[in-house]
């Protein structure tokens, strides 16, 4: 067969196979076996050497016509064939515009914030103004300006995490005390909200993140009778008008004295029932009068200032007004559970 004629062949084997490729990998392939490298029209072209100087400028004038029009083929088949990928992908993907969308599920607070919000109103409408300070905390803040003695247990690494031997997430809010009472002069009145860490497994009733509300009033002549009466008003608002409050004696080293107070129970009214336990009575929090060694390490002359401070769990409160027995489920984000208290 003579070149011509073995042109004449690759031209019409190579515009078939151009026009039946279904798919752009299919025309490549083609594409390669026609005008690749190794293609037939190359080697075809790398045999002209063997032609007499006559025929050498006639059949390459040929060749180039075929693979031009080769070329030409593949490009027209390469748009038609993304020109339908696209019309396909079009048709899969249109909208019935006409519709009717899917409608948007309101969102609402989480019954931990909503807890936070109300007792925040409570302590705010007596005069007592929210702060906040950093969840990473110095221990000169978290311990020892707090009259925590270095052996104390709370600053075992088996209950505090450390980042490092001076810092540590914090354990309590009170560190927001001492940060404010350094930087100001009585009178003081104050609530601290937010997150604090403990190393504890989480169960039912503990976890290793939970929330705190700690409050500090300071100012003259402050007396453990003032703290009873803020701290009932406080029940009261919270747990309803007939609660009565209940303070026992305790220990704590920012405080002196301590107590922990106990609400009646608002299920049975202190007659007792399985919510109190048969006990008439919950305990929801400890307080007592602000140590002298604190408000001296403060910069605050307990010679002349008193105070009362008080610390409570949120989930513990958000726990009984909403009769959940299990903590975890604050923490699941179930909608399920979530949805109850839109």
């Amino acid at each position: 067969m003579s070149m011509k004629e073995e042109l004449g062949r690759i031209q019409k084997e190579a515009l078939e196979a151009i026009a039946s490729a279904a798919t752009d990998v299919e025309l490549d392939a083609v594409r390669i076996r026609y005008s690749g490298k190794k293609g037939a029209l190359t080697a075809i072209l790398k045999s002209m050497g063997k032609l007499s100087p006559e025929e050498r400028p006639v059949m390459g004038q040929l060749a180039n016509e075929v693979r031009a029009k080769i070329d030409s083929a593949l490009e027209t088949r390469f748009a038609e064939l993304k020109a339908r990928a696209l019309d396909r992908r079009l048709a899969a993907e249109t909208l019935d515009v006409t519709m009717p969308g899917k409608a948007v599920q309101p969102g609402h607070r989480h019954p931990l914030t909503t807890t936070i919000a109300d007792v925040r109103r409570v302590f705010e409408t007596m005069g007592f103004e929210t702060v906040e300070g950093p969840e990473v905390e110095l221990t000169h803040y978290n311990f020892d300006l707090l009259n925590t003695s270095p052996n104390h247990p709370a600053r075992d690494p088996q209950d505090t995490f450390y980042f490092e031997d001076d810092i540590v997430l914090r354990t309590q809010t009170s560190s927001v005390q001492g940060r404010v009472m350094e930087t100001r002069q009585p009178p003081i009145r104050i609530i601290a909200p937010g997150r604090v860490y403990r190393s504890d497994d989480l169960d039912a009733t503990h976890s290793p993140l939970f929330h705190q509300i700690e409050g500090m009033l300071i100012d003259r002549d402050v007396r453990m009778s003032d703290l009873k009466g803020y701290l009932e008003v406080f029940a009261q608002a919270i747990f309803g008008q007939e609660t009565r409050v209940r303070f026992r004696p305790h220990h704590f080293p920012f405080t002196e004295p301590s107590a922990e107070m106990d609400v009646s129970c608002f299920v049975c009214g202190g007659k007792g029932c399985p919510l109190c336990k048969g006990e008439g009575w919950i305990e929801i929090l400890g307080c007592g009068m602000v140590h002298t060694n604190v408000l001296s390490a403060c910069g605050i002359d307990p010679e002349k200032y008193t105070g009362f401070a008080f610390g409570m769990g949120v989930e513990r409160i958000a726990m009984l007004r909403y009769k959940i027995d299990e903590m975890r489920q604050f923490y699941d984000n179930d909608l399920r559970f979530l949805s109850q208290f839109n």
